[in-house]
């Protein structure tokens, strides 16, 4: 009899132990890999259920397995799955098509939602993206209010933000960019966008005016681009092909791998056209491949690689006789010369999202980057070898300050380039019908430069409307320039350490009405000059030169209309710059950078989008 009660006792415990267990997981956003928060989680034909929190995580006792769990937020696909007794598990939530103020903003150092944050972001969607010529992704960018897109050809693309990036004579400059968390921005300030393929994005944030409070030197703002992520449970494989006037055509191939923890997205493609123009002729290939792996405890792990090879003849401009009786023609001296960039470019980066719990993360990017360039143009020949590597690292912690749920960010980045530009004789001239010829070398430097960032935002709730966030940034950036042609008497070599520079932001976003709010912020931007521009004429190193600062001062309204089918957003912001840093021509192809005086930047922008079904 006793050993019959023991045998009860015991089988009681272990089965006790079997259908009284804890369902424990975490819910992610498929679309950006992004904790969910706020899902609706229940036993299907019970009662019992939770949400998940802010980290997307959620865990409820659970009487027996297997269980059916049903999963359902706005916005997003209801999902239904059926567990076994598991530890612990990840759930991917496929987005539907939702308002544009829904979506989660990932370029701030806290993720909220488009509405709420209290600046001036505009989002370009994976739809959006697929709307635009696929050779031509700037051509996306003059959909956005505030951002101006100058283009000569596929290789030849200056954009500005609110005024501010195309000041430059031959590039972008003064803003900053980024491909999954790598710099695509020079260490000096120089942005090259035209070799980015559509199809290899998934989604694209530019964050307009001053940054430099989250991301350091960016006085005009920040644009990140995201690469295409494959949904949960997704394998395919795409062949797509694209043709066009003037011999163009693009062809791309694309594997998609996709699970409940693990994603793989491959893509290469192969771009060919004559141009329009003599002397247009331009060829690219580029290939991308990123992968994720997320384990049991929610923790992440990225790998993002990307590849691009380019050669792209330049026809340059012409007078405005030629344009209007010749307008295909090239350029005398390009035509003669055969001018061309040509360059490879790539970039590889790994990242680890670690959950020490519910309310505290880390985020950890380690990066490499380089460009070798070779550019014949009719007054000489340029070669150009950059090597990049930096890490970035940030800590997102929930606390409580003043008694208000409040979510703190902190970090700090580290950035370094090593640069080798060198100059020679084109002999065209001398070798008829042969285009460009390389001669003897012109000029030899080495540049080092490096930045570091410490940064810190504190996002307040301070009651179901109103939010305040504040943040800060201190950058320390510094050079060294190393002459190594001894073939004239100039010697350029010298270090130069910019003073650190703090750069803070305050903003404030209140909720008048339902999905409807208003908000204002400052912030604080600059912009380092690049050693070229640091150069007096006589080739030495101008220390008096100083960055260019400037304020932005902004007021604003995010909202919906008409059961959510019109979203609208006006801005109003005054951007004030002092020691505005503008190039001084005293050759061809060779300029002086002086600091003159100030600028203002004041204006207005407005959006609309409106959805509506077809019948």
């Amino acid at each position: 009899m006793k050993r019959t009660l023991l045998v009860l006792v015991v089988m009681t415990l272990c089965f006790g132990s079997i259908y009284s267990q804890s369902l424990k997981g975490t819910v992610i956003n498929a679309a950006t890999n992004l904790p969910l928060e706020n899902v609706n989680i229940s036993i299907e034909n019970a009662q019992a259920g939770t949400v998940s929190d802010g980290n997307g995580n959620f865990e409820f006792r659970v009487e027996e397995f297997p269980v059916t769990v049903r999963f359902s937020a706005i916005g997003f696909e209801n999902r239904t799955r059926r567990f076994n007794y598991e530890d612990r598990v990840t759930v991917y939530m496929v987005p539907v098509s939702e308002n544009l103020s829904e979506v989660i903003v990932r370029g701030t150092l806290i993720p909220s939602e488009l509405r709420k944050v209290p600046a001036a972001v505009s989002v370009i969607s994976s739809e959006d993206l697929q709307r635009i010529d696929p050779t031509n992704l700037p051509q996306a960018f003059n959909n956005v209010p505030g951002v101006y897109v100058n283009q000569g050809a596929l290789n030849t693309t200056k954009l500005n933000i609110r005024g501010i990036g195309a000041r430059s004579q031959y590039s972008t400059n003064r803003i900053q960019a980024y491909f999954d968390g790598i710099p695509l921005t020079t260490a000096e300030g120089e942005l090259t966008l035209d070799d980015i393929d559509p199809e290899a994005l998934g989604r694209v944030e530019i964050i307009k005016g001053p940054t430099s409070s989250i991301y350091g030197a960016g006085l005009g703002g920040v644009i990140n681009l995201y690469s295409e992520q494959p949904a949960a449970n997704e394998t395919n494989a795409e062949v797509k092909s694209f043709f066009g006037s003037y011999d163009m055509s693009k062809n791309s191939v694309s594997l998609r791998h996709g699970t409940e923890n693990s994603r793989i997205y491959i893509n290469f493609n192969d771009l060919q056209t004559n141009g329009y123009r003599e002397n247009g002729e331009y060829s690219r290939q580029s290939g991308l491949a990123n992968a994720s792996l997320t384990t049991a405890g929610g923790n992440t792990l990225s790998f993002l690689a990307n590849f691009t090879r380019l050669k792209a003849y330049i026809p340059s401009s012409i007078n405005e006789e030629d344009f209007r009786n010749d307008p295909t023609t090239a350029a005398f001296t390009w035509r003669q010369s055969r001018g061309y960039e040509s360059y490879d470019r790539g970039l590889l980066g790994a990242s680890y999202l670690h959950n020490f719990s519910n309310k505290f993360s880390n985020l950890t990017s380690v990066y490499v980057n380089f460009r070798d360039a070779y550019e014949p143009r009719p007054f000489d020949i340029l070669k150009e070898e950059r090597v990049s590597a930096g890490a970035r690292t940030q800590f997102n912690y929930d606390i409580v300050v003043f008694d208000a749920g409040s979510q703190l960010s902190f970090g700090a980045e580290y950035y370094k380039e090593w640069y080798e530009i060198g100059t020679f004789q084109n002999l065209y001239v001398e070798f008829e019908d042969r285009g460009s010829v390389l001669g003897e070398r012109l000029s030899n430097n080495e540049q080092d430069r490096n930045y570091t960032n410490f940064f810190a935002q504190l996002r307040m709730e301070l009651s179901e409307r109103l939010d305040v966030e504040a943040g800060v940034n201190l950058n320390t950036t510094r050079y060294s320039l190393t002459d190594l042609f001894v073939g004239d008497e100039v010697d350029q070599s010298g270090d130069y350490t910019f003073t650190s520079i703090l750069s803070p932001r305050v903003g404030v976003t209140y909720e008048v009405g339902t999905a409807k709010n208003i908000y204002a912020s400052v912030s604080h931007g600059f912009s380092t000059p690049t050693v070229a521009e640091t150069l007096t004429p006589e080739g030495l190193i101008n220390t008096d030169l100083q960055p260019e600062t400037g304020w932005n001062y902004e007021v604003g309204f995010k909202g919906n209309w008409f059961n959510n089918s019109l979203y609208s957003e006006v801005s109003l912001y005054s951007i004030q710059i002092t020691d505005l840093l503008v190039a001084e021509r005293i050759a061809e192809d060779q300029y002086v950078g002086i600091n003159a005086g100030k600028t203002s930047h004041t204006g207005a922008e407005i959006f609309l989008r409106y959805a509506f079904t077809l019948a």
